[in-house]
């Protein structure tokens, strides 16, 4: 594995063996590497998850929630073990936080992110027609805010229409940050462009597809977000759909997709449709 830890050359390290082990052996589904720089700040690193490279179906970029104050990538093992078992490549990327940094530092981090992935795609066994986004929470609020916003990419010489589609989970899609005490301080650098923190605002025709999970239940990010986006997306001609689980809450509708929870909700078949087919998954 020598390479991946090389954080001396670029702000993004290349990526060096990844389908063999040190004593050749293959790699299982969802082995994990771990701890590679993306950036030169040390909350730029991520861990990648692969699957069985004769079944690769997708490459997934996950960003992960916690406000924008808490989280790591560390966290979403067992997410990133699993996804890469069903056969995507799953990568989460930590990004710096508040009090550290502010709006729109996490998203510059995010975008970066993603130019490692788009840069290391067809070593690590993907196709670039086929990466997504998906986060949760304040994840989805930033993988949503990118695909719409494409300043973020275009700084990494990367569009929105790189990207294949978007899974946003329970994110908080119409939230006013300079109206909201929780986190006024976190995004108090947008306050001479307020939109710009707000994807119900970055609306447009021609982004990438859309699929906008919800839990009904949801007390932390109520479910009008996803809805009320997925109309706004629709009606300026983009491909979007939202859909609403009865009997989940903030937190329950990304642990459906771990074994053991999945008999709760129909979260992961939704998702794999939408990723075989982003189009047609948005209908």
């Amino acid at each position: 594995m020598e390479g991946l830890n090389d954080n001396r050359t670029s702000d993004a390290a290349p990526v060096a063996t990844l389908r063999v082990g040190a004593a050749g052996a293959a790699e299982p589904a969802g082995f994990p590497l771990r701890h590679i720089p993306y950036g030169r700040e040390p909350r730029q690193k991520l861990d990648v998850y692969l699957p069985p490279k004769s079944r690769v179906k997708s490459t997934i970029v996950f960003l992960y929630g916690g406000g924008w104050v808490s989280g790591a990538r560390w966290y979403y093992r067992l997410f990133g073990r699993a996804m890469a078992a069903r056969g995507h490549i799953v990568i989460i990327p930590d990004y710096r936080l508040f009090p550290n940094v502010r709006f729109p530092a996490f998203n510059e981090d995010a975008a970066l992110a993603v130019k490692w992935a788009s840069d290391n795609l067809l070593r690590l066994g993907g196709h670039p027609s086929r990466m997504f986004l998906m986060g949760h929470s304040a994840g989805a609020h930033i993988s949503v805010t990118l695909a719409l916003d494409g300043s973020y990419l275009a700084a990494h010489d990367l569009a929105p229409a790189d990207i294949a589609g978007v899974i946003g989970l329970a994110g908080p899609y119409t939230l006013d940050p300079l109206k909201w005490k929780g986190v006024r301080d976190i995004f108090a650098t947008s306050a001479a462009s307020p939109d710009a923190a707000r994807p119900i605002k970055l609306v447009r025709p021609g982004t990438p597809s859309m699929l906008l999970l919800h839990g009904e239940r949801d007390r932390v990010a109520g479910a009008h977000a996803s809805t009320r986006l997925a109309d706004a997306l629709r009606l300026a001609g983009s491909n979007a759909k939202a859909i609403l689980y009865p009997k989940l809450g903030h937190f329950e509708i990304l642990a459906s997709l771990l074994p053991g929870w999945r008999w709760r909700s129909p979260v992961l078949k939704d998702i794999e449709d939408f990723v075989s087919d982003p189009a047609a998954g948005t209908r």
